[in-house]
């Protein structure tokens, strides 16, 4: 089975390590053995951690996009709502949901929209939009994908500005940066072999220092700190 998701991954840290803004978001094919993406659109976002609901609209539009040059059965989106199709979503099925209140508030500002991507995909691809969320492999293999270039956004954002830049990466995770090429690998139990995956093309690596170390005020999170080479 051939499958499409999305996800949005990173997020600048304050010197306190608290996230001001999600740094990218990536849509992602995948299929047997389920490791890693076969094909990839990522966009730098750098969104607003306060409004980063939001975000879901840009991933499932980023998944109708990859359909255009791509094929797949089904689409996976990050929305832990028991694998339901997100064109049957409705507000009365959310009070039988286990979200806090001010998730679905969040959820009802975004699912008319949510709801036209996932019909504009099933009228012109025949393919099913799942709420899905964390219980899917590919979504991870999205997560993981969108904070590998999120890495390489945020040494372009400290090269431009000269500045250091604090970048928080997805949980339970590690990367590892050889050449031009930038993986994350996930370190989350039966995950040894699942990563994401960017390609430095612009070179951005060689003009940056980057200094892993462990998130103090977020258990099981990593941080980088990459600073511009002068």
């Amino acid at each position: 089975m051939k499958i499409i998701s999305a996800d949005s991954s990173a997020a600048l840290l304050d010197e306190r390590f608290e996230p001001s803004s999600i740094i990218a978001c990536a849509s992602v094919l995948v299929f047997s053995p389920y490791r890693e993406s076969c094909a990839c659109l990522a966009e730098p976002i750098f969104a607003n951690v306060e409004s980063g609901y939001e975000v879901i609209v840009h991933e499932a539009k980023l998944c109708m996009d990859l359909l255009e040059t791509v094929k797949a059965d089904v689409v996976h989106l990050d929305l832990s709502l028991g694998s339901i199709s997100v064109e049957e979503l409705s507000p009365v099925q959310f009070s039988s949901i286990r979200l806090s209140q001010k998730a679905k508030q969040h959820l009802l500002k975004v699912l008319p929209k949510l709801r036209k991507i996932a019909g504009e995909i099933r009228r012109k691809h025949g393919l099913t939009v799942l709420a899905i969320g964390k219980e899917s492999i590919p979504v991870r293999i999205a997560e993981l994908t969108a904070g590998a270039h999120a890495i390489l956004y945020a040494c372009e954002k400290a090269v431009k500005e000269g500045e250091l830049v604090m970048l928080g990466l997805p949980s339970k995770c590690q990367p590892r940066l050889a050449g031009k090429s930038v993986y994350l690998y996930s370190l989350m139990a039966a995950e040894h072999d699942v990563r994401g995956y960017a390609e430095d093309s612009k070179e951005i690596l060689k003009k940056v220092s980057i200094i892993e170390m462990l998130n103090p005020c977020a258990r099981g999170f990593r941080a980088l700190k990459i600073a511009p080479k002068f």
